[in-house]
């Protein structure tokens, strides 16, 4: 369970994860040991799970982003899972409800790229139908 001061403290780790604990304390007026054992204890429970970079607007502006809608065999989505998570262009997949199973995030440099990549994804076994829409801006990410 978390309060509002540990809500605090994940609001600024996640504006910049790599921000010394000393600092995290002079925002949040605590003392650096209480807020050291506030991130030991959130990653203990689980509220944290690990830390990630966010990439710059300048490397992000070079990729071409597109969200992937995929229908399984129920009985592959283990294999279809395990095979798109080999895939470095494949960002994230997450299981959806509706006409689809899944939706991978997928980026890649140019659109000849992202067209290899939807061939190869269409093409494992398990996989039924997709379904591709290229982002063509962010409009805010948290």
């Amino acid at each position: 369970m978390t309060d509002s001061t540990d809500q605090r403290l994940l609001a600024l780790l996640r504006a910049d994860a790599r921000e010394p604990v000393a600092v995290l304390a002079r925002k949040l007026d605590l003392a650096r040991s209480t807020v050291q054992e506030r991130i030991d204890r959130l990653e203990k429970q689980g509220v944290i799970a690990g830390y990630t970079i966010r990439e710059g607007s300048d490397h992000i502006g070079r990729q071409i982003l597109a969200h992937v809608m995929i229908s399984v065999n129920p009985k592959m989505a283990a294999s279809v899972t395990s095979d798109l998570k080999k895939m470095p262009e494949v960002r994230s997949l997450a299981a959806i409800s509706g006409a689809f199973d899944l939706m991978a995030e997928v980026a890649a440099e140019t659109t000849a790229r992202i067209d290899s990549v939807l061939d190869v994804i269409g093409s494992l076994k398990g996989v039924e139908k997709t379904m591709s829409s290229i982002i063509l801006s962010v409009k805010f990410e948290r």
